[in-house]
């Protein structure tokens, strides 16, 4: 019984010693060529159709109630010229509001005294009429609005630039493989992989120009262009050429 045993293993490890090399030669086999890891980026540039405005109302008071009054009393102002102005509830947003004391502080150490409070109102303004977005800021500001924190440029739907900025990538991607499989006397076999870089939604980039003007003029304000950029990274099997 213990020879048939040893008989039987000693089989089977004659067995492994052949299936061993078969299996190794299987592997190398399927990796032969290499593979090319490659990321670029397509990008997308279109003139805006959309404006975005942030601007506030600060008003100081001698009181915090009085602050807040005031600062409702000159932000009613605003509102009511911006609606005036064709701008749509949906496109008017309040993105901060805050009020605080205001302190006189000494030098010789003794405790800041209260003045006064300050209130600060901020309101976002999307403008989809750009052709008035310099009468929109030259009435918001001349009539109540004594604060501005920016003016941005986009698309108001975005997906479409989005969609081509990723099929320009991708082509730009198998572009550049194909160029250095090529220079190292290759060929590109399958694709592996292909992934956007980042996983999140591209944010645009744009460029302005804002100049100060007369009461009695709107605001020149030029949108240029705004910018959508993708990126991936894809990664091929290489072949030989014959």
């Amino acid at each position: 019984m213990r020879v048939k045993k040893a008989s039987l293993l000693a089989a089977l490890a004659a067995l492994q010693l052949v299936a061993l090399p078969a299996l190794a030669q299987t592997a190398q086999t399927a990796e032969v060529g290499g593979r090319i890891s490659v990321s670029a980026e397509g990008r997308i540039d279109t003139a805006p159709d959309i404006a975005t405005i942030t601007l506030g109302v600060v008003t100081q008071g001698e009181t915090a109630a009085a602050a807040m009054a005031a600062n409702t009393e000159r932000l009613a102002v605003v509102l009511e010229q911006l609606r005036a102005g064709g701008i749509a509830e949906r496109d008017l947003q309040t993105s901060g509001l805050s009020l605080g004391p205001q302190y006189q502080h000494y030098r010789d150490g003794a405790a800041p005294r209260i003045t006064g409070y300050e209130a600060s109102n901020q309101l976002t303004v999307r403008v989809r009429d750009l052709t008035s977005l310099g009468s929109v800021l030259d009435k918001s500001i001349g009539d109540g609005a004594n604060s501005f924190n920016g003016l941005n440029f986009g698309l108001a739907d975005p997906q479409p630039a989005l969609d081509e900025a990723r099929v320009r990538a991708v082509h730009e991607a198998r572009r550049k493989a194909e160029m250095m499989a090529a220079a190292a006397g290759q060929k590109l076999g399958a694709l592996v992989s292909l992934d956007e870089a980042g996983g999140g939604m591209p944010q645009p980039m744009y460029r302005m120009r804002a100049e100060a003007a007369s009461a009695s003029a709107d605001v020149p304000v030029a949108g240029g262009e705004v910018s959508y950029s993708v990126t991936v990274s894809a990664v091929w099997k290489l072949e030989p050429l014959n």
